[in-house]
């Protein structure tokens, strides 16, 4: 069966993201896991040596599994079949990792949509994804909500008495 790899962060772009991958499987008539994968950053070593190894890797995949429940959810939800994998280390290099060991044969993730120098200033994890990863990846770009225009003559109306 086809595997995605959808990487998840807990934010409203990672839910972007398996918003697609959840369309693709329900609507588009894919057979395919949804994978989701969430990064943790390594732990210092002053909390290493404050905390010990154990604790902090056991609140790293604590903090994992917290973020990434709204997408658990979602796909759960939707019917759709799914694994949950939590990595530790450097976004893009862990989850190109986790397409490796989990036999991924794609990776979706949610961006910004920012191009050119200022995603590149930034460091953007979705570009270095799809330099990196050894799978076709699919990014997923958010779509900012529409401002509705402002009505001047309704704003001198309100607390009005007739």
């Amino acid at each position: 069966m086809f595997r995605i790899l959808i990487a998840v962060d807990g934010s409203e772009l990672a839910l972007d993201a398996v918003r697609h991958g959840v369309a693709l499987v329900r609507r588009g008539g894919l057979q395919a896991t949804l994978v989701l994968g969430h990064v943790q950053e390594e732990a210092s070593l002053i909390e290493l040596a404050t905390q010990g190894a154990d604790a902090v890797a056991a609140a790293s995949v604590e903090a994992g599994q917290h973020l990434m429940a709204s997408a658990v959810a979602m796909v759960e939800a939707a019917g759709v079949p799914y694994e949950t994998e939590i990595g530790l280390g450097p976004v893009a290099a862990t989850l190109v990792d986790m397409v490796e060991r989990c036999g991924c044969d794609a990776l979706i993730i949610g961006a910004r949509g920012l191009g050119g120098l200022r995603g590149t200033l930034l460091g953007s994890v979705s570009q270095a994804l799809v330099q990196q990863s050894p799978v076709p990846v699919t990014v997923v770009k958010h779509a900012e909500p529409e401002e509705l225009p402002e009505d001047d003559d309704q704003d001198d109306n309100v607390g009005a008495q007739d």
